[in-house]
């Protein structure tokens, strides 16, 4: 059985940090792209940042460039996200999801989801 568990949410003011972590179990890295996508109050979900251990594909929506890393430890089955200078509009619940797909930050071609970590950002 899959399991995708997040941790590391919480609140923080404008400017701060945070770093997220998806613990992984039942599949490995290898055949498995990491997503972390958010959802805002009264908004679709959005793909965040994605990483693909087998190939290194790495990828950042434009609104997180410069500001967020993804990161993963195989050895660990866990994906990170450094949150670094937030603002009050990165507040959502963050979710990770896995596929077995190459190159998609599209949230329908995912498989397998978490259960969300709430992340406010007070101005």
């Amino acid at each position: 059985e899959v399991q995708l568990v997040e941790s590391g949410g919480g609140l923080v003011q404008a400017g701060g940090s945070l770093r997220l972590s998806c613990a992984a179990s039942g599949l490995t890295f290898d055949d498995y792209a990491i997503a972390w996508f958010r959802q805002a109050p009264g908004k679709g979900r959005e793909g965040v940042s994605y990483i693909d251990s087998s190939d290194g594909d790495i990828y950042y929506a434009d609104s997180v460039k410069g500001r967020f890393t993804i990161s993963s430890d195989n050895a660990k089955n866990t994906v990170y996200l450094q949150m670094n200078s937030l603002k009050p509009e990165d507040t959502a619940i963050y979710y990770c999801a896995a596929t077995s797909r190459k190159l998609t930050i599209v949230a329908g071609e995912y498989d397998y989801w978490g259960q969300g970590t709430q992340v406010t950002v007070s101005s």
